[in-house]
């Protein structure tokens, strides 16, 4: 059974760097096929893809974020890591890791972990 376990720092401040992690057990990040995802649902908001990283170490990021977004692995760990700089209180959000095909469908991702509450406040 894959799980992902997403773990970050809950409030940050406007204008620093936020660093998510998500943890991925029962599969490996580098099995072959896979993309391994961000994204994040503001309050009331419907969900928005942020990036992925391909088993192969390849990165693919939104155009609306894509000057703010890094997405990194370390394979030794089978984690994943997600981040955003410049932050500012319009992106605060739940920040959630999930596996995918490929793209941007976020309904088609499967399995997602719970997420994380990401503050931005001063």
């Amino acid at each position: 059974q894959v799980q992902l376990q997403e773990s970050g720092p809950g409030l940050v401040k406007p204008s620093q760097t936020l660093s998510v992690t998500c943890t991925v057990s029962g599969a490996s990040i580098t099995t072959n096929g896979y993309y391994w995802n961000w994204i994040r649902q503001p309050p009331g908001k419907a969900p928005e893809w942020i990036g992925a990283i391909h088993y192969s170490g390849t990165t693919d990021y939104s155009p609306s974020l894509k000057s703010r977004t890094s997405i990194s692995r370390d394979t030794s760990k089978n984690q994943f890591t997600l981040q955003l700089r410049s932050m500012t209180p319009e992106d605060t959000a739940v920040y959630s890791c999930a596996r995918g095909p490929g793209g941007s469908l976020v309904d088609i991702f499967d399995p997602w972990g719970q997420g994380t509450q990401v503050t931005v406040s001063s």
